[in-house]
């Protein structure tokens, strides 16, 4: 189920080692943020995790698209449609390591199946905290599986197959869990009806991914040591135009939990080696052919970090519990990207481009609570250091190499500081308030500060200049629990400085500096530390209990986003972000029919979004509604049928500067048996 997270309740020491993932629990702290949490029943019902992370509104991929279709570049996550963009705003661990890719910061989701994942929390604001660089709009935790297993196969229409699973055994003094994925589908036609021509192909898909994780006890508290390999190869939906994202994963970790009045810690490693093909393509008026515009052949990029954390819990501090905690970590990440680029007559590319470089952030913070009867305070302060060093982009003629440009980017570096307090009050009656403030950064990722990419007809340019993003907010919410109701009510604003924004420069057909040649109907943007977004918002969330066998579920988020764009962009001033839409909502009917039998529809609206930075490109309004039943013949095994868009509804996901619009997936009937033990 989703649910918000309760007050927390200290445990007592336990009685005997148990061989668990080494990780510290979640902080006494989060219960006074905005914390939902989404459980295996809820993950269990969807096949790629993005998708489990759509039953919270206003969380989403920077499109519309699932993970199952959209371009790796634009698999960044999301929250509170603040600001939506393809790197992300939001920070995704697995438990303590990150997810987000250390060339683009955009997260390539096959790396974790929902089969092996325990449960997820989605941390709303809150700050940096003990979370870090890039946690701007929130903080994405995912709590692997160490014990049991699940494996869960189907078949989809367009030729989709699936066969994911997590399985844990003990071999003598460790525990070994294995997962892994493979998925193909023959994929869908995003644009559609008259628009569409012979150019336009099905986003295909083909993805696989295993990992291996291994548990020990060292006295009182556990060793991890986990590697993981992912690949995903895909159709972009132009003739000759693909994706791949490949990468691999290692990461130690050793942690003890703290007992009600003792010490924990933890000491975590860990590496992220990533690769990156993305090849694009103009587009004929007539949509009947295109010209490879860009060949990003090879995007090698590292990715490695180290943190530690001392927890101490007391149990009887000034009448009441204290909980603190002091850390410490550090990111790097150095990689370049290598592409083929400028078609001027279709023959083939006469220019190649080399460009990248290497950042780093590295901080310390404190991060405590209290809790006496009926409050809960919370609070922390860090402090980063960030650095750009070593960025450079050279272009040479294919023909005969010569330099075309050869540019050094100064080095850059600055701190940033963060903190939060937050409050939170049992009323009685199963009432509880809360009230927050909070800050947090993200500073530019190497695909931001040095990349310029280009889909169809538009350009966007790279800016080795950008600095981080910050955000400061505040936030109040009440929430209700009793009798087999559920409600919470919240609101907050939010404000993001340097807001990290693609900014329309211009038109084509036209010739730009660096960029070269735009063609018609496309546009030319740069990233740009634009001015800052406004966000004033509002959540709410249900849930009732009908009965022991039919449950209902809702949730609604609302978001008036505005961006000042200053002196640097003055053209934004009074618009409202790319891909951010006001309105979303969420609803789901559950009902346990027999003993074997379960039916559940979801059903998800999302307001009208902009598709570019001027908003001059409206994307639709759009209402989807999935339906899923499953028939258990054992505890231990359960067929199920699922409809997702039930009613095939068009849901527009893009718009080009010539009014053809791109489409999300239409009816998709799926077939499976999912085993458990």
């Amino acid at each position: 189920m989703i649910q918000d997270v309760p007050a927390p309740v200290t445990p007592a020491a336990l009685p005997e080692i148990v061989v668990t993932a080494a990780r510290l629990p979640p902080a006494a702290a989060d219960a006074a943020f905005s914390v939902v949490r989404i459980d295996e029943a809820v993950l269990s019902r969807s096949p790629r995790l993005d998708e489990a992370l759509r039953s919270v509104p206003a969380v989403s991929l920077f499109r519309r698209t699932s993970s199952a279709a959209a371009n790796p570049t634009t698999q960044g996550i999301s929250l509170r449609a603040i600001a939506p963009s393809g790197a992300g705003r939001t920070l995704v661990l697995l438990d303590g390591v990150p997810l987000n890719d250390p060339f683009g910061g955009w997260v390539i989701w096959s790396q974790a199946t929902p089969e092996s994942l325990e449960s997820l929390d989605v941390i709303r604001g809150a700050g940096s905290g003990p979370y870090g660089a890039g946690a701007l709009t929130g903080t994405i935790t995912l709590r692997e599986r160490g014990k049991g297993g699940a494996l869960d196969v189907s078949a989809s229409e367009r030729g989709g197959l699936r066969a994911a699973g997590s399985a844990s055994t003990r071999l003598g003094p460790l525990v070994v869990t294995l997962s892994g994925l493979r998925e193909v589908s023959d994929g869908y036609v995003p644009v559609r009806g008259s628009a569409a021509g012979a150019a336009d192909t099905p986003l295909d898909l083909d993805s696989r991914s295993a990992a291996l994780r291994v548990d020990t006890a060292l006295g009182q508290a556990n060793l991890s040591v986990r590697a993981a390999t992912w690949e995903e190869d895909r159709g972009s939906g132009l003739a000759g135009t693909r994706a791949n994202a490949s990468g691999h994963s290692l990461s130690a970790t050793a942690a003890q939990a703290p007992t009600a009045d003792g010490y924990g810690w933890r000491l975590q490693a860990w590496r992220i080696d990533s690769n990156l093909a993305n090849s694009s393509a103009s587009v004929s008026a007539d949509r009947l052919t295109t010209t490879p515009a860009n060949d990003q052949f090879k995007t090698p990029a590292t990715g490695w970090g180290l943190n530690a954390a001392l927890r101490r819990r007391m149990a009887d501090f000034a009448g009441g519990r204290l909980e603190w905690e002091l850390g410490a970590d550090a990111r790097f990440n150095d990689g370049e990207t290598n592409e083929l680029f400028s078609n001027p007559t279709g023959a083939g590319f006469t220019r190649i481009r080399r460009a990248g470089g290497e950042t780093a952030v590295a901080g310390a913070y404190v991060d405590a609570s209290w809790t006496a009867a009926d409050w809960l305070v919370a609070g922390g302060l860090r402090l980063d250091r960030w650095e750009n060093t070593g960025g450079f982009r050279q272009e040479n003629t294919l023909a005969t190499d010569a330099v075309l440009l050869n540019e050094s980017d100064p080095d850059r570096s600055g701190e940033v500081v963060s903190a939060r307090l937050a409050l939170r009050r049992d009323l009685g009656g199963g009432y509880a308030a809360r009230a927050a403030a909070y800050s947090g950064f993200r500073p530019a990722t190497l695909n931001e500060l040095h990349r310029p990419f280009r889909v169809g007809n538009d350009i966007t340019e790279a800016n080795a200049a950008l600095t981080p993003e910050t955000l400061k907010g505040v936030e109040t919410g009440l929430a209700f629990e009793r009798d087999g109701i559920r409600w919470g009510a919240s609101v907050f604003w939010n404000q993001i400085e340097d807001a990290i924004v693609n900014v329309t420069l211009g038109s084509g057909p036209a010739t730009f500096p660096r960029a070269g040649f735009v063609p018609a109907g496309g546009v030319l943007r740069q990233r740009q530390n634009a001015g800052t977004i406004d966000a004033w918002g509002a959540e709410l969330t249900g849930a009732l209990d009908l009965s022991s066998a039919v449950s209902l579920n809702a949730a609604a988020s609302w978001t008036d986003a505005e961006i000042d764009g200053g002196s640097s962009a003055a053209q934004l001033t009074g618009l409202r972000p790319a891909q951010a839409p006001e309105w979303s909502a969420t609803a789901g009917l559950d009902w346990r029919a027999t003993d074997r039998l379960t039916l559940a529809l979801a059903a998800r609206y999302e307001s009208s979004r902009f598709d570019d930075d001027l908003n001059s490109r409206v994307l639709n309004a759009a209402v989807t509604l999935d339906a899923r039943g499953e028939w258990a013949f054992t505890p231990n095994a359960t067929l199920w049928m699922a409809a997702d868009n039930l009613f095939d509804e068009d849901v527009e996901v893009s718009e080009t500067g010539t009014g053809v619009a791109g489409y999300g997936p239409p009816r998709t009937v799926s077939v499976g048996l999912r085993l458990s033990y």
